[in-house]
């Protein structure tokens, strides 16, 4: 086995020959012989090399296709530790004072620097929902996850696109624990809102698009928290 010193040099140097040929998300790296004779190590080093990405989540091994650039790009399934939080009000109400602060300035962003091709993307993904919601097809949350996603691409922060999985997050508790016909509706809605204010590029109305959306949300699993006689007097009052 490679000694690990070695190991971490050749992830090191292959992050760079990544880099260096441009490789983008979903392309396939050349074989171990290819990599072995590019980074001057053996197969073994080269495949311990490869492993060690993986588990950083920058590469994805596929068995019996090969190694690709891992749409993941590096960041953790849980990056932030929010399964280790046990009171999952609390970590849903912070996490929608975040969005508030993120997502709407995301928006508007979106409508300045997204591109044609990116509005079409993010027009096919707002049917999909639609669709996926009509059939109750538990895809939606998936699609919705991808619609915010995109939107953070669109932003061109490259800052940004590293906290998807903030939004991401918030996105999966909501949806895993709060979705009702309601909110289907009002999914919808907002989504045609912020899908017509960004392929008008008007970036303020995208900003208030979104921020209506996360309101609106953010009132539904509220008034449900009410229903259930949720105790909320020991969350601060600029969360609720």
């Amino acid at each position: 086995m490679a000694t690990r010193p070695l190991v971490e040099k050749t992830a090191e140097r292959l992050m760079s020959f990544i880099l260096d040929n441009g490789y983008e998300v979903g392309e396939k790296l050349p074989n171990e012989y290819e990599l072995s004779d590019a980074l001057e190590v053996g197969r073994s080093t080269v495949r311990e090399a490869v492993r060690s990405l993986a588990a950083r989540n920058i590469l994805e091994v596929r068995q019996g296709s090969g190694t690709y650039i891992s749409s993941k790009k590096g960041v953790a399934e849980d990056p932030f530790g929010f399964a280790f939080i046990k009171d999952r009000i609390k970590l849903t109400t912070d996490l929608f004072e975040l969005r508030y602060l993120l997502e709407p300035r995301i928006a508007e962003r979106a409508a300045q620097f997204g591109s044609d091709e990116d509005i079409v993307h993010l027009e096919n993904i707002t049917l999909a929902i639609e669709k996926a919601l009509e059939e109750e097809d538990p895809r939606h949350l998936q699609l919705d996850v991808e619609f915010h996603s995109l939107l953070a691409e669109m932003s061109g922060n490259i800052a940004v696109k590293s906290l998807i999985p903030v939004i991401n997050e918030s996105i999966q508790i909501i949806n895993e624990d709060y979705t009702n016909h309601q909110m289907k509706k009002t999914t919808i809605e907002a989504h045609r809102n912020i899908l017509k204010a960004i392929k008008s590029r008007h970036p303020i109305a995208a900003y208030d698009s979104m921020m209506a959306h996360i309101l609106t949300v953010r009132q539904t699993v509220l008034n449900d928290w009410y229903e259930k006689d949720i105790d909320l007097k020991g969350l601060p009052k600029h969360n609720l």
